[in-house]
């Protein structure tokens, strides 16, 4: 079976990016095959505990985001780049901590004219920690989030095909 994490990195907890991210995973895991609905990993409900070498909460986020086959990471665009909650998590994990792992970037800014930056940033972060990024991102600006769903509908169908063979080899 597929483990499916979805990895939200915005500073609030329960955020738009989280419910955004929510209904992206939903909508390329059933077209590309992945029947398990995703493990949630929202790093705003981690706080200062991300700080924290002997945090037990910090140790099973970084043990579900590192089991999974296929891993959705969210993050809102801070000062053109990631957020920085997603830096320091992801610091955490071993060198090619990633490296069975399918992973998406999902980026929301605010202008869309700006918003390749962010997912090449995400892209070539996890490429480093180890994973097959799969093409295309997605990119939503933050007006989006509240109902992406012709967006995420949109971006799945041309997402879903490379996504679904590279399940098929990672797992």
């Amino acid at each position: 079976m597929t483990r499916f994490t979805v990895l939200v990195a915005a500073p609030r907890s329960r955020s738009s990016v989280r419910s955004a991210a929510l209904r992206a995973a939903t909508e390329v895991a059933v077209r590309a095959g992945v029947t398990t609905t995703p493990d949630v990993v929202d790093l705003a409900d981690l706080g200062a505990d991300l700080l924290d070498d002997s945090s037990a909460a910090v140790s099973e986020a970084l043990e579900k985001v590192g089991a999974g086959d296929v891993l959705l990471v969210a993050s809102p665009q801070v000062h053109g780049t990631y957020t920085g909650l997603l830096k320091v998590f992801l610091d955490r994990l071993p060198e090619l901590g990633l490296g069975h792992t399918v992973a998406i970037p999902l980026a929301v800014v605010e202008d869309l004219r700006n918003g390749h930056g962010i997912e090449e940033d995400l892209r070539v972060l996890l490429a480093d920690l180890g994973a097959w990024v799969a093409e295309p991102g997605l990119i939503l600006s933050s007006d989006e989030t509240g109902e992406p769903e012709n967006v995420v509908r949109a971006w799945a169908d041309v997402a879903a095909p490379g996504l679904r063979q590279a399940v098929s080899v990672a797992v």
